[in-house]
């Protein structure tokens, strides 16, 4: 399931990321109206949206599960947010607040780097729904801009171009996104099917090796990656298989990048294009 942000009313969905005053809801922080004191908020609607795909996924998102969840019917929901597509823009943008917005450059920009990366890395684990929302088009909220604004805050510090760090950028934000993704897949296909990820190689291994006895010679360099098994997870020892693996790759596959910047920072130094 692929969810597109910027889906709603222009207008409307960026007055309510900006909270700009007269569309910041009533109950929010807009200008004052008449009639009864209303009973909730923009940041109330949003946060039980947030509940429900944290909980249940964004296929179980509506606005009258929304609405269910507040006590209320999904026809009052609209006085403070228009539809489902400006909700979920509201969503993206909230949740992203919860990422830091600053990273000590002290010991310099590698570390804070790998600080990033693993906050954005659990990030994504905490909120798995927002791994279906596309990057295709961004929410352009100001807890987007926040984040990327810590990112570049870091990048900054290797001193290279603007050319070469909007690459970065790309390459680092979609690697930490696709690492989150597999964990997170696996996770939700043990959830839904009912079968763990032991039980399902489990399952298979054996008759792989019955009906592929030359499995080795046929595909050799598949059979040696896979020898070793990957290590325990600090902190998890009951992580699965593929999570252990995952975690694996993202610490080896993030060296990898980081390898990477310090040769372009370092080509820079000496005066080479980075």
């Amino acid at each position: 399931m692929v969810v597109y942000a910027g889906q709603g009313d222009p207008r409307r969905s960026m007055r309510l990321l900006w909270r700009a005053a007269e569309d910041a809801g009533e109950g929010g922080a807009g200008v004052a109206r008449p009639g009864p004191r209303p009973g909730l908020s923009v940041e109330e609607v949003v946060g039980a949206a947030i509940a429900i795909a944290d909980r249940d996924g964004m296929a179980a998102l509506s606005m009258r599960a929304v609405g269910e969840r507040l006590g209320r019917t999904a026809m009052a929901l609209y006085t403070y947010v228009p539809n489902k597509a400006e909700l979920i823009d509201l969503m993206c943008d909230a949740v992203r607040r919860e990422l830091p917005v600053d990273y000590p450059l002290g010991g310099g920009w590698r570390p804070a780097l790998e600080a990033w990366a693993a906050d954005t890395r659990a990030f994504y684990l905490r909120h798995p729904w927002v791994l279906q929302v596309s990057q295709a088009r961004p929410v352009l909220g100001p807890g987007e801009f926040a984040a990327l604004e810590a990112l570049l805050r870091v990048l900054r510090g290797t001193g290279l171009p603007v050319g070469v760090l909007r690459g970065v950028v790309g390459a680092l934000t979609q690697f930490v996104r696709g690492a989150a993704a597999v964990v997170s897949d696996a996770r939700r296909a043990a959830a839904d099917t009912g079968v763990s990820d032991e039980e399902w190689w489990f399952a298979r291994s054996p008759v792989l090796d019955e009906v592929a006895p030359d499995f080795g010679e046929r595909f050799p360099l598949a059979a040696w990656i896979g020898v070793e098994e990957p290590p325990p997870v600090p902190g998890d020892p009951c992580a699965s298989y593929l999570e252990r693996g995952a975690v694996e790759g993202f610490t080896a596959g993030l060296a990898v990048l980081l390898d990477g910047i310090e040769v372009a920072v370092a080509r820079l130094g000496e005066g080479a294009p980075a």
